[in-house]
């Protein structure tokens, strides 16, 4: 028997053409499974060819599921110990990663029942770097159900907990890179982020997390949502931890078709020497329409008015270090979260879900063993996507049948007028400020709440955050205070390939005191 693919039956055709609502006679379905014999027979010839695999350059073992009693608000899904180089930027520190990463024999499941059983066989291009750094890869992250909420009730090994106030969400996605932070079980940890995903735990847990520029940061060897809002980046416990991981990671690689345009080759800043840069002569705007949100035109709650006032307060406090600090109108801002629904709904249905996560039509590595394991559980395991997905994907193919792919495209297309706001804004000012958040952590939704109730405290939460997933601006979230015991976080904005910039005003910030006392 050829190894490779079964040539198609008359009926399996017919079936298909049927699907297609094309009228195929008999005698034509046999002329076409003829044709389809040269392709079968490519196909089986590709099986006898080696593929090419990212390097796997450090040794391991296969690590372990830690205990109950070490595994306090469940950040870990995983604990190993790899040890990197030995010396670089990263020489000393112990890293989590989330475990939408790949690592190679270590188990990887996306925060989803859909993917248990899966094993890498490549590492992650930011996994290889980060030990070439010396950096000691300590575990793997527990995160949300295919990463797609920002609360933190939905990984399917239970609900990480946020380290302030266990009954309330720590931020999702990467919300177990945030809880390990926090607790001192890891000095720095790479997120996601397509929609807030490591921001939104640093501001509900009480860390630093930076969504890099669009590009600056390889996403190869990551499991995919939508490759035009795809980010990964530094999550730490201060902001030198940010310098040092995106000190790592950053840079070019070949594989990621989302660098091209992005960086050059001779493109290596020193990330470390923005800390001490500070702000003075920088500009920085208060975005009014960042505060003050009702959320009733988009279903979500109320922005909270102390979170509001507080981080407003934390801006106007760069007056002290030199910079100048001012309030500006960006009506475009509120609009773009329209924007990224359709993106998000509609790309990811087609990308994500349908696609297994590698789709097609783009030049990079495709991580076929991760696509093909994607693949078997949606087809066996369907049923145990999370309501997050599964609304995305009755949605998105609803949008799909019915339109085809036009909203999509015209979403795609009115990214350049939310871009083009941004930049304007930008080329008058250095960076922009408002919450990360507009409240603080909410109460955990319960395993037996509703439909409507789980997406909606998955999501309620984003409209600030998934603004620069669309626009692929540079975007950090630095801690400034506690309102009833959980933290909130102020959100800085710069210009493309700007992230010094925002890593020198997080430091500048950082140096004011102690954030939980503001």
């Amino acid at each position: 028997m050829p190894v490779g693919p079964e040539m198609p039956s008359i009926d399996m055709l017919a079936d298909i053409a049927a699907g297609f609502g094309m009228d195929i006679a008999d005698d034509e379905l046999a002329s076409y499974r003829a044709l389809a014999a040269g392709t079968v027979n490519a196909c089986r010839f590709l099986e006898t060819l080696p593929e090419k695999r990212l390097p796997v350059k450090y040794a391991r073992d296969a690590g372990w599921r830690p205990a109950l009693q070490d595994n306090p608000q469940n950040g870990w899904y995983w604990r190993c110990n790899i040890e990197g180089s030995g010396k670089g930027v990263l020489n000393g520190l112990n890293v989590a990663i989330k475990d939408a990463v790949c690592i190679a024999g270590l188990p990887m499941m996306n925060g989803s029942r859909v993917l248990e059983g899966f094993v890498p066989d490549v590492d992650a291009t930011i996994v290889t770097r980060i030990l070439d750094a010396g950096g000691t890869i300590v575990g793997k992250t527990n995160c949300e159900d295919f990463s797609f909420s920002g609360a933190g009730h939905t990984c399917s090994h239970g609900p990480v907990c946020n380290p302030h106030r266990p009954s309330h969400n720590p931020g999702g996605s990467s919300n177990g890179s945030a809880v390990v932070i926090v607790n001192g079980d890891a000095d720095v940890a790479i997120g996601g982020d397509q929609g807030g995903s490591i921001r939104l735990p640093a501001s509900w847990s009480g860390c630093y997390g930076l969504k890099p520029t669009y590009g600056l940061v390889p996403y190869t060897g990551c499991a995919m949502i939508e490759t035009t809002i795809d980010h990964v980046g530094p999550m730490a416990r201060d902001t030198e931890g940010l310098a040092r991981l995106l000190t790592a990671i950053a840079g070019l690689d070949p594989e990621d078709p989302r660098q091209r345009g992005v960086i050059g080759l001779d493109y290596k800043p020193d990330y470390l020497a923005a800390l001490k840069k500070g702000v003075k002569g920088r500009k920085i705007a208060i975005v009014r329409e960042g505060f003050g949100q009702d959320g009733a035109d988009v279903g979500f709650p109320p922005a909270s008015k102390e979170v509001d006032r507080r981080v407003a307060q934390a801006a106007r406090r760069f007056e002290t270090l030199g910079a100048t600090v001012e309030e500006i109108s960006l009506p475009m801002h509120l609009d773009g979260f329209h924007l990224w629904n359709v993106i998000i709904t509609l790309g990811s249905a087609e990308f994500m879900l349908k696609g297994s996560g590698l789709g097609s039509n783009w030049k990079g590595f495709y991580n076929t063993n991760l696509g093909e394991a994607l693949a078997r559980g949606l087809k066996s395991r369907i049923n145990d996507l999370p309501a997050t997905a599964k609304s995305v994907l009755l949605t998105g193919e609803y949008l799909q049948r019915e339109y085809l792919g036009r909203y999509y495209w015209k979403a795609q297309n009115l990214r350049h007028h939310l871009n083009a706001a941004y930049d304007d804004a930008l080329s008058r000012y250095d960076m922009l400020a408002m919450p990360t958040t507009p409240f603080p952590a909410t109460e955990m939704a319960g395993r037996d709440a509703s439909v409507l109730d789980t997406v909606s405290s998955a999501l309620n939460m984003l409209r600030n955050t998934c603004i620069a997933d669309v626009t692929g601006h540079p975007s950090i979230s630095i801690p400034c205070g506690i309102e009833d015991g959980l933290p909130f976080g102020l959100m800085l904005t710069a210009g493309q390939l700007q992230d010094a910039t925002l890593l020198a005003a997080s430091a500048a910030f950082e140096g004011l005191g102690d954030w939980k006392s503001m």
